[in-house]
């Protein structure tokens, strides 16, 4: 896509061979945005330059970044809480398409689907889920963008809903998948940290458009983009599911 000089958009037909290249370009930039400083070190020597050897590198690299997090992680240790009076408002809207595209989800005939190594498969309408004990925490989303914001939200401990389902904690992950075709994954510590919520509120409002509704996953102890939004099926595996970024090349782990 360019910009004319009249300000309107015009789509560029690139050959397949242009379109290779500008993917093994966005694959590498992903990758290298997702190594920590330390994994970049264990690269001297290497020129970063374009060839199937330097990706095996970078996908390796991610790979030992991801357990290294996932060692250090702590499923008791808190984030940081803040105050009413520090909330950022507004909050700012962040997904991989624009705001005018935001899916349109039916909420009366809205359910979320359970599925995987979980004992109790039945789905769960928005008022079973409100049936459960809620908890409301303000925290701040960090985005791997560069920006951060303290925003609200209140909802079910994703902890107490899979307690809730039947589902073995001794799984290694839990996956979502969403209503705009995003997905992503936890690790199953993360999963039960106290923290993590299936939000149902913004501030003292149903979660509104915008931020997910209506339902979105919220883990004060990972990066933005660990964070789906219009949650539309849960389910647990042993099996990594992966995720849109993450599949990209961000470091699955990504906590912060």
């Amino acid at each position: 896509m360019i910009e004319s000089k009249k300000g309107t958009v015009q789509r560029v037909r690139l050959e397949p061979a242009q379109q290779l290249e500008l993917e093994n370009i966005q694959r590498r930039h992903f990758l290298r945005a997702g190594l920590t400083v330390g994994a970049m070190s264990m690269l001297t020597g290497c020129n970063l330059q374009d060839g199937d050897q330097v990706d095996k590198v970078l996908w390796a690299m991610s790979r030992w970044n991801d357990r290294v997090q996932a060692w250090l992680f702590s499923g008791q240790k808190l984030a940081p809480t803040f105050s009413r009076a520090q909330i950022t408002t507004p909050f700012p809207f962040n997904a991989f398409y624009s705001q005018d595209d935001i899916p349109e989800v039916d909420l009366a005939s809205y359910s979320l689907a359970v599925s995987g190594r979980v004992r109790n498969k039945a789905p769960w309408t928005l008022e079973s889920l409100r049936n459960l004990p809620l908890r409301s925490d303000i925290t701040r989303l960090i985005c791997v963008e560069g920006w951060s914001a303290i925003g609200q939200w209140g909802g079910v401990p994703l902890k107490s809903f899979l307690e809730r389902i039947g589902a073995d904690t001794t799984a290694k992950f839990v996956g979502f998948k969403c209503a705009d075709h995003y997905y992503s994954s936890l690790d199953m510590p993360t999963a039960l940290h106290p923290q993590t919520l299936l939000a149902l509120d913004y501030g003292d409002v149903a979660l509104p458009p915008e931020y997910g509704y209506p339902l979105r996953v919220r883990v004060p102890t990972k990066l933005g983009f660990k964070n789906p939004k219009h949650v539309v099926e849960i389910f647990v595996s042993n099996d990594n599911p992966g995720g849109y970024w993450e599949d990209q090349g961000y470091n699955w782990f990504s906590g912060i």
